[in-house]
């Protein structure tokens, strides 16, 4: 069985996975200290990793029915994420691994994104387009095999999650600020306000600073009385312009891949609009279950099963990262 942690930022998780990839459990712990930070505190995530990472394994073994002598694999993910919170997931695998004497295979984070999609029961093999967007990463890639991708497009500044989260504050809603938008904008419209979707940025690199200052201007030239009574309008015209930014780039894809499948990873795949928007592209479309679209141990121990593994003791050398290092 393949025993998986992943700590990249404020959620501790760990799944347990057989070989032939029969999910046995798959265990999230959310740190909800952070909303009132309005965003992720570094100092503080890694803190409650520390408190929490042995109870989550503990409690991924339990339900799956074993014991740490069934194990015959621990996956960590190495990064990119928070380093002070990579770290407590990194050292916890390789002390779990070296007790036993097992190999330690380290996750792309990426990678277990775009590895959701092997898991059952609605497999989806490759190759496929996955966008995989986030609250700390959006990049669009090609999966021609299970080992790896080919990064097409990636964000130049905020992520896609990253700019809900900040249009959602500027609205004055609560953090996370992703479903509190969504479900304003679900009253306003959508076209009451003309806020840029970067379709000038050449390629598939994706731009979404120029969007949140455009919010920011917008509500500091409404005031704050009509802001509020506009709050609906203002967040569903924000919405559209990021989901019209992430599906410019799809198009653009496509059109060099016509017919591909794509598939959606990451926290803004749960998106009403965004899902509904590449359902009508007229391709086919795979979007894992919501569980597996935001950060989980299942998914890194889903990308484990194609990583060369690192013996013992060779593994007690491996580091976290905190950006992506690899070109892929």
């Amino acid at each position: 069985m393949i025993l998986a942690l992943e700590t990249s930022c404020d959620d501790t998780c760990a799944a347990v996975l057989t070989a032939d990839g029969e999910l046995r459990a798959d265990v999230v712990s959310s740190q909800g200290v952070h909303a009132a930070f309005g965003g992720v505190v570094p100092e503080l995530a890694s803190r409650h990793h520390l408190e929490l990472v042995n109870v989550v394994v503990d409690d991924a073994l339990a339900r799956a029915g074993a014991t740490l002598d069934d194990v015959t694999l621990v996956a960590v993910t190495q990064g990119p994420g928070l380093v002070g919170a990579l770290l407590v997931g990194v050292a916890t695998a390789k002390g779990l691994a070296a007790a036993r004497g097992l190999p330690l295979a380290p996750v792309d984070h990426l990678q277990g994104h775009v590895a959701a999609n092997f898991l059952g029961p609605d497999v989806l093999e490759p190759p496929f387009l996955c966008l995989i967007a986030s609250g700390g990463h959006t990049l669009l890639v090609r999966a021609d095999d299970h080992r790896g991708f080919t990064v097409l497009g990636r964000t130049l500044d905020d992520a896609a999650g990253e700019a809900f989260d900040k249009g959602a504050r500027l609205l004055g809603l609560g953090y996370p600020g992703g479903p509190a938008l969504s479900a304003l904008a679900c009253d306003g419209d959508p076209q009451a306000f003309a806020f840029p979707t970067a379709a000038r940025v050449a390629g598939l690199d994706f731009s979404f600073a120029g969007l949140k200052t455009a919010l920011l201007y917008a509500v500091r030239d409404l005031g704050a009385d009509e802001t509020r009574r506009r709050a609906a309008d203002l967040a569903a015209s924000y919405e559209h312009a990021i989901v019209e930014a992430l599906v410019l780039r799809l198009e653009r894809a496509l059109a060099g891949q016509p017919g591909a499948t794509v598939a959606i990873g990451g926290g803004v795949a749960a998106n009403r609009r965004l899902r509904a928007r590449v359902e009508g592209l007229g391709v086919p479309v795979h979007v894992p279950p919501p569980a597996l679209c935001t950060d989980n141990a299942a998914m890194i121990a889903s990308a484990a099963r194609w990583v060369p593994p690192v013996p013992f003791p060779d593994h007690l050398g491996l580091d976290a990262y905190a950006t992506r290092r690899h070109a892929a």
